[in-house]
């Protein structure tokens, strides 16, 4: 029987404990396990860097709802990335990554691994003929975020994962703001999926942590091995917040779409917005393939303003309801000015934001109350 998204978020890996019934798997505190004989491991567990319980029903759900062969839960988005550079590449190779990528994903590219010895090139990954005049015979992966972070730029998973195929490269798709719920990137031809699950996926902005789902099952052991050999793993508790949080992701995530279809109404009619970033609006030039690979279109928005740096800076301290603050995807709306906060690291570059723009995580509070507190930032 093929199970939907939502019966998979709330039963997958997360069978009664077969000793007390609880419907909730256990937080095992625990960082050693007895073994029956040397060499006898009970239940598969030794170490609880290598396996742990309560991990192992995250990363079995995670697996489950992304529709993979393999996953793995770590201490953070960074560290999950980090992992796969490290089982993927050697010094030497090279990847293309996308020219509006994440802050931090930049900084571990310019600042860590190029130091290895690690080449990437940033491409517009909706220009096909770009990112194919980028590939080199050393080019390993093609990362892709869609929509991106923080100008919501789409590209096409299905093309990509040609291109990156007909080249020996590998797909590898941060699908944090998508999240597993709107986005299936593993069912287009993606090769692996990352998330940062301190965003949509744990929801309430009271855990840090990130995973990775693999297609190929020998690939995700590989991934599995550096996973335990470099250590950045979820520990337990996080684990099970995070796990806590993937059972409302899909009611959560229509409420996202919902409040921020509303925000993009009032922000397109206001006068003081120049433009509004957002997939789900027609004019949107990646629009066309959002809605071919997407459920929906997101709870990110992000819209530049009259006026300059200054001006939208103002607007972030103005805010009331929306909180000024870095990260996204939690059940409370927040506001920041990307320039100065998340992209920070990219000042200079070829992936330096534009200094007008604001970015919004649109949560799910009562929808009225976030578009008076929109209109009072703006005035």
């Amino acid at each position: 029987m093929t199970e939907g998204f939502e019966t998979l978020a709330i039963h997958a890996g997360q069978e009664a404990d077969p000793h007390t019934g609880a419907v909730v798997p256990p937080i095992y505190a625990v960082s050693t396990y007895k073994q029956d004989g040397v060499g006898g491991l009970r239940s598969g567990y030794e170490y609880s860097r290598s396996a742990n319980p309560t991990r192992t029903a995250l990363e079995e759900a995670m697996a489950a709802v992304e529709g993979g062969a393999r996953g793995l839960a770590f201490a953070s988005g960074l560290a999950a990335e980090d992992t796969v550079l490290r089982t993927v590449c050697k010094p030497g190779d090279h990847v293309i990554i996308p020219n509006d990528a994440y802050g931090g994903t930049y900084r571990l590219f310019a600042k860590v691994h190029e130091r290895w010895g690690l080449h990437y090139d940033p491409v517009a990954l909706d220009n096909m003929n770009a990112v194919g005049a980028a590939i080199t015979p050393k080019t390993k992966i093609i990362w892709v975020e869609t929509p991106t972070n923080p100008l919501l730029g789409v590209s096409d998973i299905a093309a990509l994962a040609e291109l990156a195929h007909d080249c020996g490269a590998l797909l590898v798709v941060d699908n944090t703001f998508a999240s597993p719920y709107l986005q299936q990137p593993l069912a287009l031809g993606a090769d692996i999926v990352v998330h940062s699950t301190t965003k949509y996926v744990g929801g309430h902005s009271d855990v840090v942590g990130g995973a990775l789902v693999a297609a190929d099952p020998e690939l995700g052991e590989q991934l599995a091995f550096h996973q335990n050999a470099m250590g950045a793993v979820a520990g337990p508790f996080d684990a099970w917040l995070t796990l806590r949080g993937l059972k409302t992701l899909a009611v959560r995530m229509e409420r996202h779409c919902d409040n921020a279809e509303r925000v993009v109404d009032l922000l397109l009619a206001h006068p003081k917005v120049i433009s509004v970033l957002y997939p789900g609006m027609p004019e949107h030039p990646g629009h066309e393939i959002a809605a071919k690979q997407m459920r929906r279109f997101g709870g990110m928005v992000s819209f530049r303003v009259a006026g300059g740096e200054a001006q939208a800076v103002e607007i972030c301290n103005r805010a009331k309801l929306f909180t000024l603050g870095e990260s996204l995807g939690g059940v409370e709306s927040l506001i920041e000015h990307p320039g100065r906060m998340t992209h920070a690291s990219a000042a200079g570059s070829p992936l330096e934001v534009p200094g007008d723009l604001v970015r919004l995580s649109v949560g799910i509070e009562s929808i009225d109350d976030l578009l008076a507190d929109l209109t009072q930032a703006l005035s």
